[in-house]
C-alpha cells in the first residue's frame, strides 16, 4: 500500500497551506480518483507521493516503511505535459535508455513507431511523446502510478487508448493507480473509489 499521513505543504514563497493534514491511501492493484478544486493542491500532493518533493510536515509510506529514495523509484508519476517531463535535447531512444530496459511489446502496444525513437521531443505531437511517457513508467520495479490529468490534452481517440492499455498493464502486474482528474465521467469509467481533496483539509 502507498500511504500519505497528514501530509502539510507550502510554497517556500508562502506561508499559505496549500496542503493541510492530508491522508489518503491507494492499494496495489486498485485505481484511486483523486479529485478537488483547482488550486487545492492535487498536482502538488502527487509529486509529494512520488518523492518530488517533501512535505513540511508528514510523511509518505510504502508498505508501512518509508518511500525509498532509490534511482528508480516504484511510484512513477506521468504528468499532464508530457512536454515537459522530457530533455528537449535528448531524442526519444535516449529519453527512453536512460529510463531503463523496457517491454519491447508493450511499446508496440502503445503505438510507439520505431521512427518515434529516432526523433526529437517538438517532433512528436502531444500524444505520441506522451505514449513515450506512459512506457517509460511502467518498468518491472513500478508498483504505483501517479497519473497527473495524463490525458486531459489529448484527443479522445488517443485518451482511450492510453487508459485501457494502463489499466490493462496495471490490472496484469497489481499496480495500484492514482488518477489525479477533473472528468468526472473519467473517474467513474476507471476507479474503484474517489479521494475528494477538499474533504481532506484539516485546516
Amino acid at each position: 500500500m502507498l500511504e500519505a499521513k497528514n501530509i502539510w505543504y507550502h510554497y517556500p514563497t508562502s506561508r499559505q497551506w496549500i496542503l493541510s493534514g492530508v491522508s489518503l491511501n491507494v492499494r496495489a492493484g486498485e485505481v484511486v480518483g483523486l479529485v478537488g478544486p483547482s488550486g487545492r493542491g492535487k498536482s502538488t500532493l502527487g509529486k509529494i507521493l512520488a518523492a518530488q518533493i517533501r512535505p513540511q510536515k508528514g510523511e509518505v509510506l510504502l508498505d508501512q516503511n518509508p518511500l525509498p529514495q532509490n534511482t528508480f523509484s516504484p511510484v512513477q508519476l506521468i504528468f499532464q505535459h508530457p512536454e515537459l517531463s522530457v530533455n528537449p535535447k535528448w531524442r526519444m531512444q535516449k529519453t527512453l535508455d536512460e529510463a531503463g530496459p523496457y517491454e519491447e511489446e508493450l511499446r508496440v502496444s502503445l503505438g510507439i513507431r520505431d521512427d518515434f525513437l529516432k526523433r526529437w521531443p517538438n517532433e512528436l505531437s502531444g500524444g505520441e511523446l506522451q505514449r513515450i511517457c506512459v512506457l517509460r513508467a511502467l518498468k518491472k520495479e513500478t508498483r504505483f502510478i501517479i497519473a497527473d490529468e495524463i490525458s486531459t490534452m489529448l484527443d479522445v481517440i488517443t485518451q482511450s487508448q492510453i487508459w485501457n492499455l494502463l489499466l490493462e498493464y496495471a490490472k496484469a502486474h497489481d499496480i495500484g493507480i492514482l488518477a489525479i482528474t477533473h472528468n468526472p465521467h473519467l473517474a467513474k469509467a476507471i476507479c474503484h473509489r474517489l479521494v475528494h481533496l477538499d474533504e481532506q483539509a484539516s485546516g
